[in-house]
């Protein structure tokens, strides 16, 4: 009898697992050197393939228990925090934020962008909303360059108007109904082995590595 009944409860899990969708580590799309000499190879090795697959790694360990979970993307569940289990939900907080705020900050890097030709729209609601792309870049790295401890400096946009964030941690603005267009990884894991503690070094290296196209996608979608 309890020979039977382990076997059926085996069968259960097997089934649960099969039915089960892993979170994986997405590709970079482009070589650790991709961003040299602005960002270094190895930090971008360590970064990606240490620091955010510890994240995929947890983040499917705390949905585990609730595996109809995986049926929805990191986005749709920040989006909507309060739906997740209690148990649950700052796990899915922290590590489905690391999950999707670095899938997200890989695609907006890109070497030899350049904004007016690549993100016409987007120069143009950031003119409307800051004045100039110079008063943008100003805002936006004082905001990243002073934020308190680790975290995220954001571009996001409310309805129709860009507006400039600061997230602790990894919290994500989709969890304020916000949408993301640009970030930055402002966690000393992101630029210590080339920066070292010059946090301002690292955001003024930063506007070399901006793809632009992507953020105009962003802005559009």
């Amino acid at each position: 009898m309890i020979t039977m009944l382990s076997w059926i409860l085996k069968q259960v899990q097997n089934d649960t697992e099969k039915h089960m969708t892993k979170y994986t580590l997405p590709e970079l799309g482009y070589a650790y050197d991709a961003l040299e000499p602005f960002i270094d190879a190895r930090t971008m090795e360590i970064h990606h393939s240490k620091h955010h697959q510890t994240y995929v790694d947890k983040f499917n360990a705390a949905i585990e228990k609730y595996p109809e979970l995986s049926e929805r993307s990191p986005e749709e569940l920040l989006k909507d925090l309060n739906s997740v289990p209690e148990d649950i939900r700052i796990a899915v907080r922290n590590h489905g934020g690391g999950t999707y705020n670095h899938a997200f900050f890989w695609k907006i890097l890109k070497l030899n962008s350049n904004p007016e030709n690549d993100a016409p729209e987007l120069i143009k609601a950031i003119n409307k909303d800051f004045g100039s792309l110079d008063n943008f870049k100003e805002q936006f790295s004082q905001v990243a360059t002073n934020h308190f401890g680790s975290g995220w400096a954001w571009l996001v946009k409310n309805n129709d108007k860009l507006s400039i964030i600061a997230t602790p941690n990894q919290d994500c603005p989709l969890s304020q109904g916000l949408k993301p267009i640009l970030c930055i990884d402002i966690w000393e894991h992101a630029y210590y082995l080339k920066y070292q503690n010059k946090r301002a070094d690292y955001v003024a290296s930063f506007w070399n590595v901006i793809n632009w196209t992507e953020l105009e996608n962003n802005f559009k979608a």
